[in-house]
């Protein structure tokens, strides 16, 4: 936005100076002002209340959040007049990752927990609402985002690889997809413009599918660190999972296909300029 000039209005939970035009709000306590949307032609919404499988946080807060609050400010922008509204949902609204399978839009299964399932209902109403009004909705599905300001479990595997106590994983043949944010935030751009978007779903990846042994490796070579020539056998990992639903889980996470296909947003023009070995 800043390299083409346009002027940004932000909502933050928290107070930041980094912007000029800030409104501030919580959407666990508040409703957002209807004069936010004033002169506002291009709402981009990426607010909302992440999957965390050791929250505490009630389900009640993922639909205010995900999907309540989601549909109230899509509305407000309709009545307000706004020409774009994109919603940045997740891939897990699509379902569980299938092993073996590149997921495509037209994948589409029982969403992934109560953050997944939020996220598909906003998504459902959304396009209720576009089909409905003169706003262009679209919506973007991000794989795992990688880039400045990385968070969970790439910060948390990127920390203890930092450290030296992440073991070296073995070479499986299992295949994740991932987005550099700033390939993500042109995908964002690139649906609110283009008129073919308009009520459509997209997968956002950088259209290469990576290992995690490939991922491991390259958060080695970014931190100047010698890959060990040994590595850690499959089942081992798979032993601590047997006494641990938690251990279970962060193994399932690391060794599971999550695969997906950006085909139809390649069909837009997009082409991603970064990979993560780079």
């Amino acid at each position: 936005m800043v390299k083409k000039n346009i002027p940004v209005r932000v909502v933050l939970r928290e107070k930041d100076i980094t912007f000029e035009e800030a409104v501030f709000c919580d959407f666990e306590k508040e409703a957002l002002s209807f004069e936010v949307f004033h002169d506002v032609e291009t709402v981009f919404h990426l607010a909302g209340c992440t999957h965390d499988i050791n929250s505490k946080r009630n389900i009640d807060i993922y639909r205010k959040i995900n999907t309540e609050t989601t549909v109230k400010i899509a509305e407000m922008a309709a009545a307000n007049r706004v020409k774009n509204f994109v919603f940045v949902s997740s891939v897990k609204a699509g379902g569980s990752p299938a092993q073996g399978k590149i997921i495509s839009e037209a994948d589409q299964g029982t969403p992934e927990g109560v953050y997944g399932m939020t996220k598909r209902a906003a998504e459902l109403k959304l396009l209720d609402i576009g089909s409905q009004s003169k706003m262009h909705i679209s919506i973007v599905r991000p794989t795992l985002v990688y880039g400045p300001g990385l968070k969970g479990n790439l910060l948390q595997m990127h920390e203890a690889i930092a450290k030296g106590w992440f073991p070296p994983l073995p070479f499986i043949d299992n295949y994740r997809s991932l987005i550099h944010v700033d390939d993500l935030i042109r995908a964002l751009w690139l649906v609110a413009s283009d008129g073919r978007a308009r009520n459509q779903i997209y997968i956002a990846t950088d259209g290469k599918s990576y290992s995690s042994r490939e991922i491991y490796e390259s958060i080695c070579h970014s931190l100047s660190k010698p890959i060990p020539k040994w590595y850690i056998p499959y089942f081992i990992f798979l032993i601590p999972s047997l006494f641990s639903s938690s251990l279970r889980h962060k193994t399932k996470k690391l060794f599971e296909d999550s695969n997906y296909s950006s085909k139809k947003l390649e069909s837009l023009g997009f082409k991603a300029e970064h990979s993560f070995g780079e």
